[in-house]
C-alpha cells in the first residue's frame, strides 16, 4: 500500500473527502515523488565514492593506497587471514584492515574486510551516542543458514610468485584465488581463466574512523529544503579544499527532506570495484522496475545516469525503466556468457549503490581466430558495515542458484492453497462483503482459494482487532470460507498505534520492545494509525512477544484458515526521511538503523512466520506470509509482490522481467498485483493481466481503495469467461506448479525461468525477458503485454519441436515464431521431451482437488522421447519433511515405446510416508495424451498396461488407444483413457505391442 494517506485534523476532513472524491474520476498518472528520495549526488557516501572513482579514472599516476602485508598471511583449514594496510598520508600510521578469505566446501569463496580500530572499540562516538562502535557484523546471522563449512582441500599453491599469494580450491582444485599484494586485489580463476576481479580499477575505498576536528568558527548547518542535496556547505565555502583533500561536507551529519542524520561514527562507507572479464550480461540485484539484463549506469544511449540503488523504501507509484530503489534488496549479481555463469553476493544490509559499466575490447586484426569481447565492470558502495563478499564461479546458472540457496536458504515449501488464486482489494469493507464476494465466485463458477483483508478491517487501525461495526462476526465469515476449503489473509503491519486503551501498545511500551531513537527513547513516527511505534524484531524478546499475539485466544476472530500479510515493513514512516526511519535510530544491541535497514523487513516477516507456525499447540501447519520488504533469506519464510504498480500496459510488461529476476536471485515466490494497484484498467488490460498473472508464482488480484470493483465476474461477457478460462488453466496445471515449487525448495532453482537459465548456450537469447518457462516442465509462456495485439512473437532457442498447448500446432526451428493470440487465446507452448502432470476437473478451490485423478501430457521430442516428474504431498503440514510425499518420474522411451512410472524417493519409508500413501492409494491417472504420436500408431487400437501389485490375471491389461492424425501444422496425438494406474505405484504402458498372457512385474520399493 501507499504512504500518501494521512490522519488529518477534523477541520480538514470535509475538504479532503471532496478532493478524494474528485480524484476518483481520474486515473492516476505516473507520479513518483522524486524529491522524496535521494539521488546518488544527494547521498553523501555515494557522491564521495562516485567522485573517487572519477578521480581515479582520470588520473594517470594513481596507485591504490591498499596493500596486503605479506608477513601477516596465515592459512589454515581453508581460511586465509592477513592484514591489508591503508596509507592515508606518508609518515602517518597506516590503517589496519583485517582480511579473511574463506574457501568453502561448495566451491564458493568469501572475502571479509574489517577495520581493526573500530572492531576493538577504540573510537569515540559523537553526540554522546549509545550506538555500537564496531562495523555491523551480524548480517550473516539473519541472511545465512548454511554452506559455510571451510574446504579441507583448499591449499596454498606451490606456484609462488613475488607479490602474490595463490590459493587453489573447489572441486578438483579447478579454482584459484590470486591475491595481489600491492596494490591489493584478487583474481578469481576457474581452469586458469580469470572470471571475477576485485579492485582491478582501484576503486576500493574503506572510510576509516577519524576524530572530527572542530573548527573554531563553524557556522550552524542550515537545513535544506526537501529534495535538495543535504549537508553541503555554501558554495563559496565548498570551493575551499579541506586539509585532507577530501569533501567532508557529509562526513559528520547530513540533511535531507527536513531531517538531519547525526552520524555519530562519522564516515564509514565501504566500496569496491568488481569486474567480470568477458561477460556482456549481468542479472540480479532486485528489486528494480527494469529489464532482466541490467543496463549501464554512467550515461549514454539506452543507459541510466544513476547507479542501481538498494535501500528498501515505500515508493509511491513507482516508475518504469529505472534503477531507483523499491521495496526489497537482494545484493546478488550474476554474470553470464556462453559456457559460463559466475556471480557475487555483497552481504551488507546498509544503503547500497551499484554502478555498472561495460568495456568493449575489440579483436586485434593481426590475431587470427581471436574475437573481441565485452567486460562488465561494477562498482559497489555501501554506507556502513563490513566489506563481505561471496564469489561464485559456476560454471552454470544452476550451480549459482543452488550454492546461493545453500547459503541463504531455499524457498519454503508453501501450502498448496498459496500457489492458487488470491482475491484482494483495499478493501473488502465488511464481513458481509467478504461472504458476498465468496458466493459470487461460486455463482459464476470461478475458482479461487484466498480472500484478503486490507487495513480497514481493524478497529481504528489497531492491529489484532476487528471493527465491531463492519466485521461483526468474523467467526461466521471464516466458517463460510472453510466450507469450500478457502482461506482468509489479514494484514498486520509493524507500526503499532500509539493510543490509549489499546493493550498491544501498552505491552510494547512496558516490555520496552520498540525501536529506539538516537537518544535511546522509544521512537515515535507517523503511519496509517497516526502516531505509531515500531516493534524491533532484531530483539529476541520482541519476537517471543509477537508470536504470542497471534494465538487464537489473543487474536480473537481468527481461525485455522487465517494467514497474514506483512506490508509497510521497509519500514514505511510517513514523516521520516525518504518515507522511512531515521538512520540514527537504534535497534536491539544498539546497532544503528543505517546498519540494518535492508534486513529490517525480513526480521518482521520471519517473526510473523514463526507466530503462524506456533499459534496453537499441537497444530503444526505451514504458514503463509506475504511481505513487501525483503532481503537475502526472505525466501525461507515469505512470498513477495512487486508493490504499488499501476493499471497500465507498461506495468504489465515490466512485471515479467521483475518476477523472472526475483526467481534467479533466490526469491522465486513472487508476483505482481494483477490489474494494477492504482487506476482502473480497461477490460482488455484486465483480461490480458489475468492471462499473464497465471504465470506468476504468487498470483493475486489487488486494487486501490479508490478504484472501481474488478473481481473477475464484474467484467461481464466475454471478459469474465476469458478470465475464468485463464484461472482454470492455472488450476489445471497446479500439479506442475507444485512440482516446480518442490524443485525450488530443494535445489534453489527458479519457479519461472528466463531463456538464459534454460538455454545457457544460446547467445541470441541471453537478454530475452518477455517470456518464461515454468519449472522443468518445458511449458513456454509468452504473455500478451501490448494493447490490441492479435499475435505474439515467441523466441525458440533450440531445434526441438514446440506444440501449442491447446491445439498442438507445431513450431520448429531456432528463432522467432508468430503465435496467434486474439483476446481469448493464451499463448502457451510445450517443448518436446517433457511429460506434464495436470488435473482436468474444474473445482471451486484447490483444496477440493486433493484426491482428483491426474492427466499426463506426454510431449515427444524429435527423437520420440519424453521425461517428467510429479511431486505431491498433503499440501498443508510439515509431514513431507518426514517422508510423507509422492515423487514420481515418468519416462517415455521412444525406441521401446514404453511409458514408465518410477519412484524418485529412495530413502527409508517412514510411518508418515506409509500413512500418507494410504490416503492417496486410490488416486489414479485418468488420461494420458501423447503429443507428436508416431504415425505408425494410426492402426493401433490398444496398449498394454502392467502395474506393480496387480493380481496375476491383471499383470498385462489391454487398454484402448485413440489415435488422431496430424492436420496441417497440428501434430498427431493419441489418447489413453483410464489405464487404471495409480500415482502411488510403479507401472509400465507398452505402446509397441499388443498383449495377452503374463509377464512378471516385481514390487517396487
Amino acid at each position: 500500500m501507499i504512504a500518501e494517506r494521512r490522519q488529518w485534523p477534523p477541520r480538514w476532513t470535509a475538504t479532503l473527502l471532496l478532493l478524494a472524491l474528485l480524484c476518483c474520476f481520474f486515473v492516476p498518472a505516473s507520479s513518483v515523488k522524486h524529491d522524496n528520495f535521494k539521488t546518488c549526488s544527494q547521498s553523501g557516501f555515494c557522491k564521495r565514492n562516485r567522485q573517487f572513482a572519477d578521480d581515479v579514472a582520470a588520473s594517470t599516476s594513481w596507485t591504490s593506497p591498499y596493500v596486503l602485508d605479506p608477513a601477516s598471511v596465515t592459512f589454515k583449514t581453508g581460511q586465509l587471514d592477513a592484514v591489508v594496510l591503508k596509507t592515508v598520508k606518508e609518515g602517518e600510521a597506516k590503517i589496519r584492515l583485517p582480511l579473511t578469505v574463506t574457501f568453502l566446501e561448495s566451491g564458493v569463496a568469501r572475502v571479509t574486510l574489517d577495520e581493526e580500530r573500530r572492531a576493538k572499540g577504540d573510537i569515540e562516538l559523537r553526540h554522546d551516542s549509545k550506538a555500537r562502535k564496531e562495523r555491523y557484523n551480524e548480517a550473516g546471522k539473519w541472511a545465512l543458514v548454511g554452506g559455510l563449512k571451510p574446504s579441507a582441500g583448499a591449499a596454498l599453491s606451490p606456484e609462488t610468485e613475488d607479490g602474490y599469494t595463490k590459493v587453489v580450491y573447489g572441486k578438483g582444485s579447478k579454482h584459484q584465488a590470486v591475491i595481489r599484494h600491492a596494490p591489493f586485489g584478487i583474481d578469481f580463476q576457474r581452469d586458469g581463466e580469470t572470471h571475477v576481479t576485485f579492485n582491478e580499477r582501484g576503486y576500493m575505498n574503506v572510510e576509516h574512523w577519524r576524530p572530527k576536528v572542530e573548527t573554531p568558527k563553524e557556522e550552524p548547518k542550515q537545513e535544506t529544503k526537501e529534495g535538495e542535496a543535504g549537508g553541503e556547505e555554501p558554495k563559496e565555502e565548498a570551493k575551499k579544499p579541506e586539509e585532507s583533500g577530501e569533501d567532508e561536507s557529509t562526513w559528520w551529519d547530513e540533511s535531507f527532506g527536513g531531517n538531519t542524520d547525526s552520524k555519530p561514527r562519522g564516515p564509514e562507507a565501504v566500496a569496491l570495484d568488481i569486474s567480470f572479464p568477458g561477460y556482456a550480461h549481468v542479472f540480479g540485484i532486485p528489486e528494480h522496475a527494469t529489464r532482466l539484463s541490467l543496463k549501464t549506469t554512467r550515461g549514454g544511449e539506452n543507459a541510466y545516469n544513476e547507479p542501481y540503488r538498494l535501500y528498501n523504501a515505500d515508493v509511491f507509484e513507482y516508475e518504469m525503466d529505472s534503477p531507483m530503489t523499491l521495496y526489497g534488496a537482494i545484493p546478488f549479481m550474476q554474470a553470464h556468457r556462453k559456457g559460463s555463469t559466475v556471480g557475487v553476493f555483497w552481504l551488507n544490509a546498509a544503503e547500497t549503490w551499484i554502478d555498472i559499466t561495460k568495456k568493449r575490447n575489440t579483436a586485434n586484426p593481426l590475431a587470427l581466430g581471436v574475437e573481441g569481447h565485452t567486460d562488465t565492470q561494477t562498482h559497489w558502495m555501501s554506507e556502513s558495515g563490513l566489506l563481505d563478499v561471496f564469489v561464485f564461479l559456476g560454471p552454470t546458472p544452476q550451480h549459482l542458484t543452488r550454492q546461493y540457496g545453500e547459503l541463504t536458504g531455499y524457498t519454503a515449501m508453501p501450502q498448496s492453497f498459496a500457489i492458487a488464486y488470491h482475491q484482494c482489494r483495499w478493501n473488502y469493507v465488511t464481513d458481509e462483503d467478504v461472504t458476498d464476494v465468496d458466493r459470487r465466485f461460486d455463482k459464476f463458477n470461478i475458482p479461487y482459494d484466498v480472500i484478503w483483508l486490507d487495513i480497514e478491517y481493524t478497529q481504528e487501525k489497531k492491529y489484532f482487532t476487528w471493527d465491531p461495526l463492519t466485521f461483526v462476526d468474523p467467526d461466521k465469515m471464516h466458517k463460510q470460507l472453510d466450507k469450500r476449503d478457502r482461506k482468509l489473509v489479514a494484514i498486520i503491519d509493524p507500526h503499532i498505534k500509539n493510543t490509549n486503551d489499546y493493550p498491544v501498545i501498552d505491552e510494547l511500551k512496558k516490555k520496552d520492545l520498540a525501536v529506539k531513537n538516537k537518544d535511546g527513547n522509544q521512537y515515535e513516527g507517523w503511519c496509517w494509525p497516526g502516531s505509531s511505534m515500531w516493534i524491533d524484531c532484531f530483539n529476541p524478546a520482541a519476537i517471543d512477544w509477537w508470536k504470542g499475539l497471534f494465538n487464537y485466544d489473543k487474536f480473537k476472530g481468527t481461525a485455522h484458515n487465517t494467514f497474514i500479510w506483512n506490508d509497510m515493513n521497509e519500514p514505511s514512516v510517513f514523516n521520516g526521511p525518504e518515507t522511512t526511519m531515521p538512520k540514527d535510530n537504534l535497534h536491539h544491541g544498539n546497532w544503528e538503523h543505517r546498519d540494518v535497514h535492508n534486513i529490517n523487513g525480513m526480521t518482521f516477516h520471519n517473526a510473523t512466520y514463526q507466530a503462524i507456525t506456533e499459534r496453537k499447540k499441537g497444530e503444526l501447519r505451514r504458514p503463509f506470509v506475504l511481505t513487501r520488504a525483503f532481503y537475502s533469506g526472505s525466501q525461507r519464510s515469505a512470498a513477495m509482490w512487486t508493490g504499488d504498480n499501476q493499471a497500465e500496459w507498461a506495468h504489465l510488461e515490466a512485471s515479467i522481467p521483475m518476477v523472472l529476476n526475483q526467481g534467479i536471485s533466490g526469491f522465486p515466490f513472487g508476483g505482481a498485483d494483477v490489474g494494477g494497484f492504482f487506476g482502473n484498467p480497461s477490460k482488455e488490460l484486465l483480461t490480458r493481466w489475468y492471462q499473464a498473472g497465471i504465470y506468476y508464482p504468487f498470483f493475486r488480484g489487488h486494487a486501490h481503495i479508490d478504484t472501481r470493483r474488478r473481481e473477475p465476474y464484474v467484467a461481464g461477457s466475454p471478459y469474465t469467461e476469458i478470465i475464468t478460462q485463464a484461472l482454470r488453466l492455472r488450476y489445471q496445471l497446479l500439479p506442475a506448479w507444485y512440482t516446480a515449487f518442490h524443485e525450488a525448495s530443494t535445489t534453489g532453482a527458479p519457479i519461472v525461468r528466463p531463456n538464459f537459465y534454460v538455454h545457457p548456450e544460446d547467445e541470441n537469447g541471453f537478454a530475452v525477458d518477455d517470456q518464461l518457462y515454468i519449472g522443468s516442465t518445458g511449458l513456454l509462456a509468452k504473455p500478451v503485454t501490448t494493447e490490441g495485439a492479435e499475435s505474439v512473437s515467441v523466441y525458440i532457442a533450440d531445434t526441438q519441436p514446440y506444440y501449442d498447448y491447446f491445439d498442438f500446432t507445431t513450431y520448429t526451428g531456432a528463432g522467432h515464431h508468430t503465435v496467434p493470440a486474439p483476446l481469448e487465446k493464451i499463448p502457451l507452448l510445450m517443448q518436446g521431451g517433457h511429460i506434464i502432470p495436470r488435473r482436468d476437473r474444474p473445482r471451486r478451490s484447490s483444496g477440493l482437488m486433493k484426491y482428483d485423478p491426474f492427466t499426463l501430457v506426454v510431449v515427444l521430442d524429435k527423437d520420440g522421447n519424453a521425461v517428467g516428474t510429479l511431486y505431491v504431498d498433503d499440501g498443508e503440514t510439515f509431514d513431507y519433511q518426514m517422508g510423507a510425499f509422492i515423487h514420481r518420474r515418468f519416462s517415455f522411451d521412444g525406441t521401446r515405446q514404453i511409458l514408465t512410472s518410477s519412484n524418485l524417493e529412495t530413502g527409508q519409508r517412514t510411518v508418515k510416508c506409509e500413512k500418507y500413501s494410504k490416503t492417496m492409494e486410490k488416486v489414479r491417472v485418468e488420461k494420458i495424451i501423447i503429443v507428436g504420436a508416431p504415425k505408425a500408431w494410426q492402426d493401433k487400437s490398444e496398449v498394454v498396461v502392467m502395474q506393480e501389485g496387480d493380481k496375476e490375471s491383471k499383470r498385462r491389461t489391454p487398454v484402448s488407444l485413440e489415435f488422431h492424425a496430424a492436420e496441417g501444422k497440428k501434430a498427431s496425438y493419441a489418447v489413453v483413457r483410464d489405464p487404471k494406474v495409480y500415482i502411488t505405484k510403479g507401472w509400465k504402458i507398452d505402446f509397441g505391442r499388443k498383449g495377452a498372457g503374463h509377464e512378471h512385474h516385481g514390487h517396487e520399493h
